[in-house]
């Protein structure tokens, strides 16, 4: 389980933009958003994806670099792209599952053909949802064992100007006795 305030585990992988992302050297100003979806497969993802990709500027003005990861590969990752119409968002993609596991991700089964008419690959990651300091620690983290009822990225542009305003710690980071 990652814990807030802890250092997360790399990210090193490629890009649609064919460069290399590390979160490592993301050099955010404040924040690495990263966002972990199913795969061109999924429908929700396609629609989430859009509201992200319109609100990409809104998280760069706040100090936000933004990133969505599949373990798709190349092709599948970039249909998706061109599905979601991104022209901001950074889109990574061959996320190893092992690398999955270790940010607490979800590994689902295929149940073959989705609505959108592609068939779920046999193994893949469930949604996950992150900010990450620059120093690579854990400030927001959400995980999601299936495609419904996502964090809102509208509100989450919201509570970043209460946060940054405030100096808002992250929370949940006591790892003690109960």
């Amino acid at each position: 389980m990652l814990i807030p305030r802890q250092v997360t585990p790399n990210l090193d992988l490629p890009t649609l933009a064919d460069t290399a992302f590390s979160l490592s050297g993301d050099d955010a100003e404040r924040f690495t958003l990263v966002v972990f979806y199913r795969g061109l497969h999924c429908p929700i993802c396609t629609t989430y994806l859009k509201e992200l990709e319109r609100l990409v500027p809104d998280f760069e003005s706040r100090g936000v670099k933004v990133i969505a990861i599949s373990s798709d590969g190349q092709d599948r990752a970039q249909q998706m792209a061109e599905n979601v119409g991104a022209s901001k968002l950074r889109f990574g993609y061959d996320l190893p599952l092992s690398v999955a596991r270790e940010w607490g991700l979800l590994i689902s089964t295929s149940r073959g053909k989705t609505s959108t008419g592609f068939v779920e690959p046999d193994l893949f990651a469930e949604p996950g949802v992150f900010l990450i300091r620059p120093d690579q620690t854990l400030y927001y983290g959400s995980v999601q064992t299936m495609p419904f009822v996502r964090p809102s990225f509208r509100e989450l542009v919201s509570a970043l100007d209460f946060m940054i305003e405030n100096d808002y710690p992250a929370r949940g980071e006591y790892t003690g006795e109960v």
